[in-house]
């Protein structure tokens, strides 16, 4: 990423419409369930995310939540969000996300993605992909994800997806209690582990989690500042300053409304430009922080791996 030119990077934006795959329209009742509750039914393509991103001199994450065995729908190929981030790698980069269940086929699967594709780290929904944190199942995922130091992203609280539906849709919201996520900070000591959203009704259990284990981050996303518990703003603006990212959830919530209410929401100055930028370029190593390559020098390469661009 050239971070200079970037007012701010948004760690947590949604690839919504795959341009490689037809559309799958198995379970289309949890989109027509989330457009309700979220008020919302827009839905760009990859491309179109990035340019209103480009046009605004903004960075982002962006992936896709691989739900398959829960929800049976075919997700949008991680490569698809990969080609597109080393298209515009000045201003994107790519997050994979792999249901857990897929065990040590997904292993191979994040293994490769990370090697060949440029993958920079990792999107986990308990709720949605109906797994425990600390299930042993996502060890061998987890494994590799913790071999080459990336970060992973975790749903956390309440979620949007199966509101109002007959049964919640059949998703576990008890899933994405941040506390499920203390063995997986203890025993992958070399992930960095980003707890995603306002983590409401646990805001307490991530600030504490947040506290007490120097590898735990949160993504502010999913809501509006202006309606942020205020404990969460006290924490940012002062003990976990420096491990708060901007997230906006887009296409949910766009970037514009997100930063206009977090000015106006009570985060100190100082500290505004940490969570908007600064923290983000050390937690994706962009920047001061960029791996070094071979010759000492920074490199692309080193900080992003993946296939040589054609000649």
């Amino acid at each position: 990423m050239h971070t200079d030119s970037l007012v701010a990077i948004d760690i947590h934006t949604h690839a919504e419409v795959s341009c490689w795959n037809p559309f799958d329209n198995y379970g289309e009742e949890y989109d027509r369930a989330a457009d309700k509750y979220f008020r919302s039914s827009r839905r760009p393509t990859i491309a179109e995310t990035v340019a209103y991103y480009r046009e605004r001199h903004l960075g982002l994450v962006m992936f896709t939540v691989d739900a398959e065995a829960k929800l049976g729908r075919r997700r949008i190929p991680n490569e698809e969000i990969a080609q597109a981030a080393r298209e515009n790698a000045d201003m994107m980069v790519c997050f994979a996300s792999i249901d857990p269940h897929k065990g040590k086929m997904g292993a191979r699967e994040a293994r490769r993605l990370i090697e060949e594709e440029g993958v920079r780290g990792f999107k986990f929904h308990p709720t949605v992909q109906d797994f425990h944190p600390y299930d042993r199942m996502a060890w061998p995922l987890y494994e590799v994800i913790a071999e080459h130091k990336l970060p992973a992203i975790f749903h956390s609280g309440h979620s949007g997806i199966g509101s109002g539906m007959r049964c919640g849709g059949g998703l576990r919201l008890q899933n994405s209690n941040p506390m499920l996520l203390e063995d997986v900070a203890i025993d992958f000591p070399d992930i960095e582990i980003v707890i995603a959203h306002p983590s409401w009704p646990w805001q307490d259990e991530a600030l504490s989690l947040a506290m007490h284990k120097p590898n735990i981050w949160i993504d502010l996303s999913g809501w509006s500042p202006k309606y942020f518990p205020a404990q969460l703003v006290q924490y940012a603006n002062s003990l976990l300053k420096d491990r708060m990212l901007f997230g906006s959830d887009y296409p949910l919530i766009t970037p514009e409304r997100w930063m206009k209410d977090f000015s106006e929401a009570g985060f100190r100055p100082e500290v505004q430009p940490l969570i908007l930028k600064d923290n983000a370029m050390r937690l994706l190593r962009l920047g001061p922080w960029a791996p070094k390559a071979a010759d000492g020098a920074e490199g692309a390469g080193a900080a992003m791996p993946g296939p040589a661009p054609a000649a």
